[in-house]
């Protein structure tokens, strides 16, 4: 990433309106490009580290600046982050994988699957139930430990999901509707000529709590 993109994203954020974006046309295709040049740059670094990757190209990782109002309360335009997501099960919502985000307000590397559709939290659930000496062993693996130290907290039931034991050992991780895990970054590092290659370092710690969410999604309900 360059001094100029992190300088365009943040006059953004001070004129998040479409005459400023406008006006500032040139500004943004410069910034496409090193965003561009960046993920291109961190998706080569994790496909060297996860194989499963190799289909990937820096289209499929990358977010449109746009923002979805439709819903929103909030009418700003554009989004004023950077952000990365890479994940070769496409087909699916919210699907496992690995993510980058840079903003002024919170930086984090990340990796796992955020608010499944209900059928994919159910296979997930499922897959918990009967092997939940994998992910205990996933969880407790020294550098995931580490890197991560333990899967978000930040969404989970108040008690244990219908239709599965209440006192099975690995209650707490049935209880959680999204796994992942996250670890503080700071916006500027990514000015640094070797970012990319730390964060996919990082990020490959992920990878096995990754591939169990994938087994699950292909499971039969």
């Amino acid at each position: 990433m360059t001094t100029n993109a992190l300088n365009f994203i943040a006059d953004l954020k001070q004129n998040n309106n479409t005459e400023w974006m406008h006006a500032n046309k040139n500004r943004y295709e410069v910034y496409k490009k090193d965003y561009h040049h960046f993920v291109s740059a961190v998706l080569l670094e994790l496909k060297q580290l996860d194989q499963s990757l190799a289909p990937l190209e820096v289209k499929h990782c990358t977010f449109r600046i746009n923002r979805d109002i439709r819903f929103s309360k909030d009418k700003t335009p554009y989004k004023t982050h950077i952000s990365v997501w890479m994940s070769t099960n496409r087909a699916i919502k919210n699907a496992p994988g690995y993510y980058l985000h840079l903003d002024d307000d919170e930086s984090f590397l990340a990796g796992g699957m955020y608010c499944p559709e209900p059928n994919d939290l159910k296979k997930v659930r499922k897959e918990i139930a009967f092997f939940h000496e994998d992910i205990d062993k996933i969880l407790a693996d020294k550098l995931f430990l580490k890197e991560f130290k333990s899967l978000s907290q930040n969404d989970i039931l108040k008690r244990p999901p219908k239709d599965f034991d209440p006192n099975h050992p690995a209650v707490e991780l049935l209880k959680l509707k999204s796994f992942t895990a996250s670890k503080q970054v700071f916006k500027n590092d990514c000015l640094k000529e070797n970012f990319a290659k730390e964060v996919a370092q990082k990020l490959i710690v992920l990878k096995p709590l990754i591939a169990f969410l994938n087994r699950a999604l292909e499971t039969d309900n």
